[in-house]
């Protein structure tokens, strides 16, 4: 009986669940661990990153993508929905700038007859694009961030009550800063989950073992400056990760945009909170 619960998403059990979207949140528990630690001044991603085979180029492996200039996003879950997903809001520099150069205008809605011969022209993953940039177009400003968490969860819920689809297995930690040159300008980080829920919080973990790192940001979690921020992040997951800079990466989010953290500043931060737990460990000893 319960069969048919389990095979239609658009259909609820008796007791309210949908198997699907509880299955893809599964599938989001069982992904590499995504961190998302809001600063005084930044914000941080960090993420959980498997070692690469012998033969793979490491280059593939990304966890964190930059989705605008001032905005970025970790996931964890499903790669290739990830990929999907993004392509639904990633930038398209080469479609805005044509369009500038042609003076194209965008209504709210839909694309002017000026402007149907660029998306006629453009790849079928770029037509996606083309709606994100013409925030920019239409308004002259970027998106803000709340806006394309709002778009992705979205997107996300749609794929709960359709027909003929699965809902998406990933759950998306997106930061940033709203460019829109108002001080003050606080960071930003939101979560969306398979079920198209969405939410802002200071600190956030999803994937593997995210209940240890929530409950370890639980106790320590303060507003920290920069560099406080990152030791903070990366803490957090070398709870429950191998203490190595090639198994975890991590992204810094500030108003001037988003650097990556390269691998001899990433093992100087797994260096630092290595020698921090010893110290720490050696103290509780003495005293014990």
């Amino acid at each position: 009986m319960s069969a048919k619960y389990d095979r239609a998403i658009t259909v609820f059990s008796p007791d309210g669940h949908l198997f699907q979207v509880e299955y893809a949140q599964e599938a989001v528990r069982k992904g590499t661990a995504a961190v998302g630690v809001r600063g005084s001044d930044c914000v941080v991603l960090a993420v959980e990153r498997k070692v690469a085979a012998k033969l793979q180029d490491a280059r593939a492996l990304k966890k964190i993508v930059q989705l605008d200039n001032h905005i970025a996003l970790a996931f964890a879950g499903l790669t290739a929905d990830a990929r999907q997903l993004v392509n639904r809001c990633v930038r398209c520099p080469d479609i805005g700038e044509r369009a500038r150069n042609a003076n194209v205008q965008f209504s709210h809605r839909t694309l002017t007859p000026t402007a149907r011969p660029f998306l006629l022209h453009t790849p079928k993953t770029h037509r996606a694009r083309v709606e994100c940039q013409s925030f920019r177009l239409t308004l002259g400003e970027p998106a803000s961030v709340e806006h394309i968490a709002r778009h992705i969860a979205g997107i996300q819920q749609k794929y709960t009550q359709s027909g003929g689809v699965r809902p998406y297995g990933l759950a998306a930690l997106i930061v940033g800063f709203d460019a829109t040159g108002a001080k003050p300008n606080p960071p930003r980080l939101y979560q969306t989950e398979p079920s198209g829920a969405f939410s802002e919080w200071k600190a956030q973990a999803t994937g593997r073992n995210a209940k240890t790192i929530r409950e370890f940001l639980e106790k320590n979690y303060e507003e920290l400056p920069r560099d406080g921020c990152v030791k903070l992040a990366a803490r957090a997951l070398l709870e429950v990760v191998e203490a190595s800079s090639r198994t975890i990466e991590i992204a810094v989010a500030t108003p001037e945009g988003l650097t990556l953290l390269s691998q001899e500043e990433l093992q100087s931060v797994v260096d630092t909170v290595e020698a921090e737990k010893e110290a720490g460990g050696g103290g509780q000893a003495a005293q014990s």
